[in-house]
């Protein structure tokens, strides 16, 4: 997912520095809460929670924001609420397939807020199992190359070869390692072994096949992706789309 991963790369780190930021901790926050209710608040005996935790500290989420998200989680502290995955499916420009994965605890404003963002953006909702089957469940690792760019495809897939892991696809800043999300905590596990850092661990939806998208296509697609991220509710979208790094740069330029 060339086109797509950088993008999702590039994204964050923009995420991270801009206005949305308090946005991108309350989706952060909420994971850790959802993993603890879900498994527990023992971060060793709770891996989605352990990778959620991760994943915010990556973001520089403050630690007391995450300790007060895992205490409401499991119950140790008051102000939890009751939320619930959902998954949207739909179709956006060009006939791109889009998965929208939400976290709320009120499915009629979720409901809304994505039927919104996909008709005002050239998008259409989908029924429940009409775009899905375009996807597999696979565990996603994103290891980034280091200032020196020293780590090589090679050392990562020594790492990660007898754990499980199906690939190792070179994103330009990053490493992207693919296996079945059952496989994911036993990939991440040996990277640490192995002395190697990652920037994040999560089960996530890869498509099957992808459309390519020309540079008006990849204008379109981010910003359906942007409005229905914009949502507080909206915790991933997943789309089966691909952008060469030459459409890349004149979107991002």
């Amino acid at each position: 997912m060339s086109g797509h991963s950088k993008w999702a790369t590039t994204k964050h780190k923009k995420a991270v520095i801009d206005a949305k930021r308090g946005k991108l901790f309350a989706k952060l926050i909420k994971n850790i809460e959802v993993a603890a209710r879900t498994g527990g608040g023992d971060p060793d005996g709770n891996p989605t929670l352990y990778d959620a935790i991760q994943k915010a500290k990556k973001s520089s989420v403050p630690n007391k924001n995450i300790d007060s998200a895992v205490k409401r989680g499991a119950g140790l502290e008051a102000g939890g609420a009751d939320y619930q995955t959902i998954m949207y499916e739909g179709y956006g420009p060009n006939g791109v397939a889009v998965l929208i994965e939400c976290l709320t605890d009120n499915r009629n404003r979720a409901a809304s807020d994505v039927r919104v963002a996909m008709t005002r953006n050239g998008g259409s909702m989908a029924d429940p199992g009409s775009v899905s089957y375009l996807f597999n469940r696979k565990g996603v690792v994103i290891v980034p190359k280091g200032e020196d760019g020293k780590l090589t495809e090679d050392d990562v897939l020594g790492a990660v070869l007898d754990a499980g892991a199906e690939e190792v696809n070179d994103l330009g800043e990053s490493f992207e390692v693919i296996s079945e999300a059952t496989d994911l905590v036993a990939v991440r596990t040996a990277l640490v072994d192995a002395g190697i850092d990652y920037d994040s661990a999560e089960a996530s939806f890869v498509p099957t096949m992808q459309v390519q998208l020309d540079e008006e296509g990849a204008r379109k697609i981010f910003k359906l992706i942007d409005a229905l991220d914009d949502s507080d509710d909206v915790q991933n979208v997943f789309a089966n789309f691909d952008v060469s790094d030459e459409v890349m740069a004149k979107v991002e330029a």
